[in-house]
């Protein structure tokens, strides 16, 4: 007797297929905006390269804080959960990242989560995708999903492939879209799988004996004296093959290929006699799935390209960014002479437009991850997991403002609905460089905005500790007009003559000194504890960060301060290894790339400030910054932060009239400069020195909304079960850490 499965059929408002974070973001920012959401997985858990089975960290624009993108970290939904993984998981074990991710989903009701589900076959109206099959091996359960619209978040493509989505693959020739990295002739060139593996020392002496399948020769990898006995999980990222390949259809190859490479370098590590301190180590982990980077590239309306990323191109529909490099790796992996990856910044991030986003000929299908529409060179930079979070997150706000409006994708372009589409990602955390949240329903832009007080930026106190010998800038915005005149402070060992400078970035709201502004010759006495006044006499073009730049100088060294602000930082001219390989960044002559220094600041807990007192305080905290639309340092700190010395901060905001409030939401500074990795890395604190941890919400007439004692989050919103009318709104801050507590937005609808 022949027996059928169990067949469920389900129907929703979108159907996501692919569980990876970009598939998470999108449907969690979907039903979070009141549509019903499918999401399809066909792992046992979700985050794709970001969980536990391949425990790749997270990254985006940030690079581990070694480019010159300050306080880039994306927002929204990706912000929330690395935010929850600090506070949970400092540490960063993979298996908790999974639960902070599968809580997330599981908390929202409007989410049917399919796991263990593989979507296998589709069916088409016309040109449009009217449902797809897919089945589960651990229930036995075949499923069909219906939907209006489908987002492809699954990595490889699955259902852009079945859709009949027109895509790409391989490396498009240097002519066709001008780009100086591309190769002369169009090639089948891949990024390929990574493998990684854990350790762990057990206290005694552990034997290993390798499966038959290790590569026995060690010296087919030709940079194998760069393995170390201290390496594990993603920082074996060059543990990488299959880029010659199909990366689809031949994964599994590539897979047992890959475990052949992992068991071998581990049988090298324990038994070549190389590394003495592996004796007690046994290998705790072995990826059991390879961490995939590049396959399918599906075509929109836009393709982007390498020019748009380093001309740092606006687009009017953007909705997301970037700031990765652009980082390509040779097709042959680990097993290639050449160096593991080449790694080339733009002077800041870039912006994404949305019609990268959708499929140019199936009408309904929606692309996020490392599927959207981009070049191979540009895919070396958009394909990085938080960008792909980020992307997703405006996929997801797209398909509920099609759902509402009863349109498809590229219906959004109307300039009324493109509006509306960034504007709600915006309420909803989402960066969008260069564009401020001006939301026409947001009472608190009609408000007066005043405080208990307002920090002036006046000094930042030595601390005693002295600078090391480089080049060093405060990063500090200033007002266009008078340069401010402030000075620093140094051992010096004779008198001499101290060169300084001002520096600007060319482009709005960058973070790379490429225009000098003035430059200041100053005569200093030798001594400890110098004064090194510092005044420029500058006309200053426009309102931006300011570098205060000191170049190395035998016989100096500068103060420094532990004092921390919101929106100013000290860089030096350093380089961070892991995505560099010189203090300037020096690309071959024709690739379009650009030449510059790298001026980075240090992690916590080594953070400092130059030390510095400026002549006139600044005034970069004022009330008014919350209702300015901008939820992060941009050009300016756009924050209010109270006086150091005020045991009791406040933030008033008053409308002349009395409104209805129904929901207020509150932006706090979680050090957007951090790049929160998820994995392997740890991190010194599980709450951003600048967060307020407890606060309390009260209408001007006495009311008390909410009173929050354990936030650590970025974005805080109460929704209340019917509107208040009120005067006015009150913000008291009970609690805070060790810097001074900053709020970047207050918005009332």
């Amino acid at each position: 007797m022949v027996r059928s499965l169990t067949h469920v059929e389900e129907r929703s408002d979108l159907v996501v297929v692919g569980g990876g974070l970009s598939g998470v973001c999108c449907a969690v920012t979907a039903a979070r905006k009141g549509i019903n959401v499918l999401l399809v997985q066909d792992r046992p858990v979700l985050g794709g390269n970001a969980s536990s089975e391949v425990r790749l960290w997270v990254l985006g624009a940030t690079s581990h804080m070694g480019n010159n993108n300050r306080w880039a970290r994306e927002g929204g939904v990706i912000d929330e959960l690395l935010v929850e993984n600090m506070w949970r998981n400092p540490e960063g074990n993979p298996i908790l990242f999974d639960s902070i991710l599968l809580e997330t989903v599981k908390r929202e009701p409007k989410i049917t989560l399919l796991l263990n589900t593989a979507i296998y076959e589709l069916d088409m109206d016309g040109g449009s995708i009217a449902g797809v099959r897919g089945y589960n091996s651990q229930n036995q359960t075949a499923y069909t999903l219906e939907a209006p619209l489908f987002v492809d978040a699954s990595g490889d493509g699955i259902l852009g492939f079945l859709a009949g989505a027109e895509f790409r693959m391989g490396a498009e020739a240097r002519s066709e879209f001008n780009e100086g990295m591309a190769p002369e002739n169009e090639e089948h060139t891949l990024l390929g799988h990574s493998l990684y593996f854990y350790s762990r020392d057990t206290g005694q002496p552990v034997k290993y004996v390798p499966p038959t399948f290790a590569l026995q020769d060690i010296t087919r990898i030709p940079r194998f004296r760069d393995i170390r006995v201290s390496d594990s999980g993603c920082r074996l990222w060059w543990l990488e093959y299959g880029g010659a390949l199909d990366t689809v259809g031949q994964t599994e190859e590539i897979k047992w290929e890959l475990w052949a490479v992992a068991y071998g370098v581990w049988n090298y590590i324990k038994n070549s006699g190389e590394f003495p301190d592996a004796e007690n180590l046994t290998l705790e982990w072995m990826g059991t799935i390879p961490g995939k980077r590049e396959s399918r590239r599906f075509i929109g309306d836009v393709i982007l390209t390498q020019n748009d990323l380093v001309q740092q191109k606006g687009f009017p529909d953007a909705v997301s960014f970037g700031g990765w490099a652009i980082d390509l790796h040779p097709s042959d992996g680990v097993f290639s002479a050449k160096p593991g990856c080449t790694q080339y910044h733009a002077k800041g991030v870039y912006q994404i437009p949305f019609r990268s986003m959708y499929s140019r000929n199936v009408p309904n299908l929606l692309l996020t991850g490392r599927l959207i529409s981009t070049t191979h060179i540009a895919f070396g930079s958009t394909r990085v997991m938080a960008t792909c979070a980020s992307n997703g997150q405006a996929v997801g706000m797209a398909a509920v403002l099609c759902t509402e409006d009863g349109v498809q994708p590229r219906d959004l372009l109307e300039p009324a609905r493109l509006h509306r589409l960034q504007q709600d990602l915006l309420a909803a955390g989402q960066h969008i460089p260069g564009i401020a949240f001006q939301a026409e329903n947001d009472l608190s832009r009609q408000t007066t905005v005043s405080a208990s007080s307002e920090l002036l930026l006046e000094e930042l106190p030595s601390c005693g500790e002295l600078a090391e010998e480089r080049s060093y800038a405060l990063l500090v915005p200033f007002q266009d007009g008078p340069s401010p005149a402030l000075s620093l402070y140094g051992d010096v060992a004779h008198p001499m003559t101290l060169r300084a400078e001002l520096w600007t970035s060319a482009h709005c709201g960058n973070t790379t000194p490429d225009v000098l502004v003035a430059t200041l010759d100053v005569s200093v006495e030798a001594g400890d504890g110098v004064e090194i006044p510092l005044d420029f006499k500058a006309q200053l073009p426009a309102v931006a960060h300011y570098f205060v730049m000191v170049p190395v100088q035998p016989g100096v060294r500068l103060h420094l301060s532990t004092a921390q602000m919101p929106g100013v930082l000290t860089v030096s001219q350093k380089m961070n290894a892991a995505v560099a390989k010189s203090l300037v960044q020096t690309p071959p002559e024709g690739s379009g790339i650009d030449t510059f220094a790298f001026w980075l600041p240090e992690r916590r807990p080594k953070a400092r400030n130059l030390a510095a007192k400026f002549h006139r305080p600044l005034e970069l905290y004022r009330p008014a910054n919350v209702t300015n639309g901008l939820n992060r340092p941009w050009r300016s700190t756009n924050a209010w932060a109270p006086a150091l010395d005020d045991n009791a901060p406040a933030l008033t905001l008053c409308w002349e009239e009395p409104v209805e409030v129904q929901k207020v939401s509150i932006t706090f500074d979680t050090d957007f400069d951090h790049p929160m990795e998820s994995v392997l890395m740890t991190h010194p604190e599980r709450i951003m020195p600048g967060c307020i941890r407890a606060f309390r919400v009260s209408t001007a007439e006495g009311v008390r909304l909410a009173e929050v004692t354990e936030n650590h989050q970025t974005q805080w919103t109460l929704e209340l079960p019917a509107a208040v009318t009120t005067s006015g709104l009150h913000i008291d801050v009970l609690e805070h850490g060790e810097a001074p507590p900053a709020i970047f937005n207050v918005s009332c609808f």
